[in-house]
Formats: C-alpha cells, structure tokens, sequence
C-alpha cells in the first residue's frame, strides 16, 4: 500500500509568491548576485503577473485560503514599492491585492478556529489597509487588523512568553508576523503602529522564550507541529530586536509549561509539563507531557521527532504527533489524549509541575499529569529530574492507578548520534559531543528505527523530509504501583551506581 498521498501544502507553499518577496529585498540591498537588479525585478515582476492571470478570482484554489490570501498580500505590496510598473501592471496587481483583501475580510479565523491563521490574516489585511487607505474599505481593514493583533497579542503570547499554540514553529511565524506587522507600520508613519506597540512588552517576552529554548545557531527544538513556513520569505526575516541568551542553571516558564536546564558543560535540558496545546482543538499541540530533550554544545541527542507533514500520510501524521513519538511513557500504546483527526485532539490531559527545587548546586523537579486518567483502570503518570551537580540527571517515572497495563519508556535519538556500550553505559555521541545514559535495575533498553508496521523510530529534522532514527525503548507490563523507570544521563561521565540509587531512592 502506498502511504504517500498528494499534501497540498505542497502546492500552498509556493503560491504563497513569498519568493518574489526574497528577489524583492535582494534587489533593494543590491545583493542579486549574478544578476542586475533590472533583471530580478522584471523576473520577479513577471512571475507576479503570470500567477495573477493564471489564478483568476475567486476560481482558482489559491482562494480557499484566506491565511494564505493574507500571506499574499505584502507580497504585492513589495512586488509595487520595489519593482517599476506600466500602469496595465500596477493596476492588475492592485485589483488582485484588494481582491485578496476582500476575501481574508470575509473569512477571518475566529473563534474556535484562533491560532497563528489569524495573525498571518490580521497581518494582511493592515497591509491592504494602509495600501487600500483613500478607499472605503481600506480604514476599517487596517482598523480590523491592527484590533485582532492587539487583542491576540495576550492569547497566543502566554505571560511567560511561550506558545499558546505549544509549538516553537509557530511561535517564531507568529513573532514574526507582528514584527513585520510593526515595521510596516512605522515606516509607513500609520498612527495605528502607536497602538500596536503597546503590546512591544508582550512581544519581547515571547523572543527572550525563544532565546532560551534555542540553541546558540538560533535553532529551535521541534516541539509540536512545524511547517516551516515564514513570515516573510525563506532566509528573510524582519526587523526584530536581538535578544541576548540567557543560561542560567534553571529557568521555568509556569504557563507555557517549560523548565530549561542548563550544564556548564554546554548541556540543556528541555522538560515539557505544559497543556497539549490551544483550545479547544488544541490543533498544532502534540501528546509530549513530560518530554525531555537534550542537546549538548547544539548537538542534539534526545530529540523530539518533529512534525513530518499534515497531509496525505495519515498514519505517520498520527505518529509524529503521538505519545510514543516522544520521549516520555506510553501506556497501553494510547496516546496521553484522544487524536480525533489531524488536527483535533479530545480528552485533553492536564500537566503539572508539582515541585521546582533549587539547593545546593542541585535541582529537583516533579510533574505529573492525567492522560490516561480516561482509561478504564485510570492511571497517573509522574516524572521527577534531579540533577547530580554538574554532572548530570537522574529521570524516574513512578505510576498510580489500578489494573494491570503495559508501559513503554522511549528515549528517541537523533539521527546522525551513534551509540554503543561502555562499561554498562550506553555512549550517545553527536559530531564529538558525548552523553551517557544507563536504565538501573533489571529492565533494558531494546534498540528500535525506521519501523514500519507498526510506526516507530523516525525523524523529521523538517516539513515534508523524514529519516529513520534509532529509539531507545523499555516495554514492562503489571500494575501502576509495580513499575518504575529511574534513567541516569552522565552530561560528561557515568555517574556512580550507588550515588544514582541512593538519590533516586529520594525521588
């Protein structure tokens, strides 16, 4: 059977035009390398008005989107600042800008449908309020657009600067979006940028999230779903402030639900005990509660899987989003909540960070949450992170419920680490970059990639591009109060047995 079905992201993602708008900034920088600017501006130009021609509205499937209409329009709005137009040109561009703007007016993501759509739609139709001002029209969609990004600015920004949506992805899509948003609007001189920067603050919070969670390269851990799309074009953000990255031993973020531990040795440890994501389709959230993952020196070791794609590939979709795609517990193979599409999620867990310790150089973590509450013969999962100086940590997974079930402990690699036994110890290695990790008592890690039937051992480093990938797995069956996981992960050596079961006798 063949898996691979048509995404028709595949063809959303070109029409976005957002090319025309990297040959745009090029050409004004000078920087067509190879070409005139003469000559990328009639390229980009041309390619602007065949796609108008071709996509005749409302017709044509590229306005069954009103984000990706919205996505469209400062695209235009760069093609007529940057490119020298006869007035057939300018005209056909300006009628389908206003058409694009018409059709976002009218189908705005609202409601329950909010999320980084409505940013993206908000976003275009201010451009299409200040290009559009001397028309009736254009006041009330500048007035519309700058209103919904003022007032999503505090749902989708969470206090601590994290995601409401719970992906990483989107939260940078979205930052961007408001930048881009704000610069147009200054450099414009529209009394609405006022408005909007009100909400600088809450911005801010957002980028110092993400300078957190990020490695020193800029990149993000693939937590929840990702399309990698952008706000401007490939390689082409906007203007936005540069924020210093913070290491501190211990930094949690309450709402988002996020504790981020740092080693001197250049180790970060992400612990996710927040909500599966936006409701009430919590949409772009994956089942990941009480995921680590561990990069050491931008390394990446214990990864969270990504994404894959959305469409087309129902069966890796419900992976890639699942609970054995991160590296957290599984019980009775179910995810923590139900997957009623791709897209929706019901029976949403609640996670909780229950203790967050810091003494003496160590710190103690405790969380827990109620996925599997649903079950039958519910059961609790909590997880406890303890630190070992500098050293490493120590992860143990305790349970309470009733019955009898089958827990599976998965610990998912990156692809290109290598591991192998060291003295009882199992060496994860990245490009030099060397953790140790070992599962105490009597159970064992079974090595697992690229499987098929069912689903198991893959990565997705981006959209629409999967790799196999090794999983460290532990499969144990009996009661809740009869199993546990206690995992020592050494940041630069094998910890000492003994010191491991003597703190974990304390977890």
């Amino acid at each position: 059977m063949n898996l691979e079905q048509e995404d028709i992201r595949a063809r959303w993602e070109p029409e976005r035009l957002q090319h025309i708008s990297a040959v745009a900034h090029a050409a004004a920088k000078g920087r067509t390398e190879g070409f005139s600017s003469e000559n990328a501006g009639e390229f980009a130009k041309k390619a602007v008005l065949e796609w108008i021609q071709e996509n005749p509205f409302p017709r044509s499937p590229n306005f069954h989107s009103a984000m990706e209409c919205a996505l469209r329009i400062p695209v235009f709005f760069s093609c007529i600042k940057t490119f020298p137009m006869e007035k057939d040109e300018l005209e056909a561009v300006l009628e389908s800008a206003y058409q694009h703007a018409w059709f976002v007016s009218k189908n705005l993501s609202l409601y329950s449908s909010l999320g980084n759509h409505t940013i993206a739609e908000a976003v275009g139709l201010v451009f299409a309020g200040v290009i559009f001002r001397d028309l009736s029209e254009g006041i009330p969609w500048l007035r519309t657009g700058v209103e919904l990004l003022k007032r999503e600015a505090t749902h989708q920004i969470l206090d601590d600067g994290g995601p409401c949506e719970q992906s990483f992805s989107y939260h940078r899509f979205v930052l961007d979006l408001y930048w881009m948003a704000i610069d147009f609007l200054k450099k414009n001189r529209v009394e609405s940028c006022e408005e909007i920067e009100e909400i600088n603050d809450r911005l801010m919070k957002g980028e110092r999230f993400l300078a957190v969670c990020s490695e020193q390269d800029g990149m993000l851990p693939r937590i929840g779903d990702g399309d990698n799309g952008h706000a401007v074009a490939p390689g082409v953000h906007p203007k936005r402030p540069v924020v210093q990255r913070t290491t501190n031993r211990l930094q949690i973020f309450e709402q988002s639900g996020y504790s981020v531990v740092h080693f001197k040795v250049g180790t970060k440890v992400i612990f996710d005990h927040g909500p599966l994501g936006m409701a009430p389709f919590y949409n772009h959230g994956h089942a990941d509660a009480l995921s680590i993952i561990l990069s050491k020196n931008g390394k990446e070791l214990l990864v969270d899987p990504g994404t894959y794609r959305y469409n087309g590939v129902p069966e890796y979709r419900r992976y890639f989003k699942g609970t054995r795609a991160h590296n957290t517990v599984t019980i009775d193979g179910l995810d923590q909540a139900v997957q009623e599409t791709s897209f929706i999620w019901s029976r949403p867990y609640r996670a909780v960070l229950e203790k967050a310790e810091e003494s003496d150089g160590e710190i103690l973590l405790k969380a827990s949450h109620d996925g599997y509450s649903r079950l039958k013969q519910p059961v609790i999962h909590k997880r406890a992170l303890m630190t070992v100086g500098e050293e490493g940590l120590i992860v143990k997974d305790v349970f309470l419920g009733t019955g009898v079930h089958t827990f599976e402990l998965n610990f998912h690699l990156h692809p290109e680490a290598s591991f192998k036994d060291e003295d009882g110890w199992l060496a994860l290695e990245d490009h030099g970059e060397k953790i140790f990790l070992k599962l105490m008592g009597k159970h064992e890690f079974r090595f697992a990639e690229g499987e098929e039937a069912p689903i198991f051992g893959w990565y997705s480093p981006t959209y629409g591009i999967k790799f196999k990938s090794g999983v460290l797995s532990c499969q144990v069956e009996g009661a809740p109060s009869d199993v546990s996981f206690l995992t020592a992960i050494g940041v630069t050596h094998p910890l000492d047995s003994a010191l491991i079961r003597r703190k974990g006798n304390l977890l």
